[in-house]
């Protein structure tokens, strides 16, 4: 059973930085799947914002971001800890969020197809991101 675990977030000033984490446990051997961030403001529908992909036959992986984060957030992973990160530079209120990670499996690549709620199959609990001053 895959499981994942945010961590991380808080509150930061607008222009800061914060990151948050994801612990993935679960996978099988061999595995291919991908880690999709979401968020989702108040009142506002759930929106992918980046993705990146894991394999078990390479160390190589692919990240896809939405526009609106493009230059401001970066997604990586450290597979010995099973850890994917979301580091968020340069906030703006409007990045304000419950944030999620989710998972797809089986997936090699990341893209805007992926990086879509419907077609993750395990979801985090979410942890809150405000960027207020």
């Amino acid at each position: 059973q895959v499981q994942l675990v945010e961590s991380g977030g808080g509150l930061a000033q607008p222009g800061g930085s914060l990151r948050v984490s994801c612990v993935a446990s679960g996978f099988t051997l061999p595995y291919y799947y991908a880690i999709g961030w979401f968020r989702q403001a108040p009142g506002k529908e759930r929106e992918g914002v980046a993705c990146i992909s894991r394999s078990s036959y390479s160390s190589d992986s692919s990240t896809y971001y939405t526009d609106s984060v493009k230059g401001r957030f970066t997604v990586s992973r450290d597979d010995a800890e099973h850890t994917v990160y979301l580091q968020m530079n340069n906030l703006k209120p409007e990045d304000t969020a419950v944030y999620y990670c989710a998972s797809r499996s089986p997936e090699f690549y990341c893209s805007g197809d992926v990086l879509r709620h419907d077609r993750m199959d395990y979801w985090g609990k979410g942890i809150l991101v405000t960027v207020s001053s």
